[in-house]
């Protein structure tokens, strides 16, 4: 009965162990780095464009996040942003890019609900936890730095 197990985990080892993906972890750093990259020289170029334009510095990175915001959203609209996040991975993303993309996809998804129980309920499936870890980190830092501005230490 003992042999019979034995044989049985085995083969299911070697299934798990066929069935698994590989990756090759150089192969991805290196796509989502030339992925992250070219999303940043588009963002730099932006920028160069509008400060060239004559707009000051605050007005030309708000021109260049909207811009980069709307380019992601009309990607993900045409199903070619999840394309490129799928090859390029965490360089895709992380930046603006990926929370723009990570708030349109499911708006884009569950639209055929409607407005209010497809769009408006599931808009922030994927943003959300983002949004919410986000202001509670900031919440907590905050209250560090407060501390530590009363006992002295900044």
């Amino acid at each position: 009965m003992d042999e019979k197990k034995e044989r049985l985990n085995k083969k299911y080892n070697d299934y798990v162990k066929q069935v698994t993906p590989t990756h090759n972890l150089w192969l991805n750093m290196a796509k989502a780095f030339v992925t992250g990259g070219v999303i940043c020289c588009i963002g730099q170029f932006i920028l160069n464009t509008c400060l060239s334009y004559g707009m000051d510095k605050d007005t030309a990175g708000s021109w260049c996040s909207l811009l980069l915001v709307l380019l992601s959203v009309i990607l993900t609209g045409f199903n070619i942003y999840p394309s490129l996040a799928n090859w390029g991975g965490a360089g895709a993303l992380v930046p603006i890019t990926g929370f723009a993309n990570g708030v349109a996809a499911p708006a884009i998804e569950f639209q055929k609900e409607g407005q209010v129980f497809g769009i408006g309920c599931k808009i922030f499936t994927i943003a959300g936890p983002v949004i919410l870890y986000g202001i509670f980190s900031s919440w907590v830092l905050g209250l560090g730095y407060w501390a530590g501005k009363l006992i002295g230490i900044f």
